[in-house]
């Protein structure tokens, strides 16, 4: 089955267009902006072709325009897609994109992830270059692991990296 990948142009911690995984899986997938029609932007990919499924990486991103012409390839064009991306930036605040589908998805399955306590990680920290969190700065900072750290929001509120 075919399956069209899409990533947002903001990501750029691998090769331009390529979704990366942390296990280092790799595939190539079309480049969206935040200035796209994403509705048109899939039309326009898929017209002619039987996709069976559109895979969206990064997907919080995206503005929540954009969740709703999403919502629109799903009425309309009658493709199935799949979001992936993160719920809150390291400040606690819902991203656009995120807020859109939170509200709107059909399904929401979350990816569990694991504070250092042993507790279900609901939140980020962003670190600074010293490995120290941040309680500042732009929404949007593009990072892997040395960068950002998955904690419980008990954790999360002191910014206890367990490594004291």
């Amino acid at each position: 089955m075919e399956t069209l990948l899409l990533i947002s142009a903001i990501e750029n911690r691998s090769r331009q267009g390529e979704i990366t995984s942390r296990i280092g899986l790799n595939q190539s997938a079309d480049i969206f902006t935040n200035d796209d029609d994403i509705y048109e932007f899939i039309r326009a990919r898929t017209e002619g072709k039987k996709i069976a499924c559109i895979f969206i990486d990064e997907a919080q991103w995206m503005s929540g325009e954009q969740i709703w012409q999403l919502a629109k390839v799903v009425d309309e064009l009658g493709i199935p897609i799949m979001c992936y991306g993160l719920r809150t930036d390291f400040q606690g605040k819902t991203f656009p994109g995120s807020a859109g589908l939170l509200a709107i998805a059909d399904e929401i399955r979350e990816v569990r992830t694991i504070c250092w306590c042993g507790s279900k990680a609901t939140m980020v920290v962003r670190l600074d270059g010293d490995g120290k969190p941040l309680e500042e700065g732009e929404q949007i900072f593009v990072g892997g692991n040395e960068s950002y750290v998955s904690l419980c929001r008990k954790h999360w509120s002191k910014r206890d990296l367990g490594n004291s």
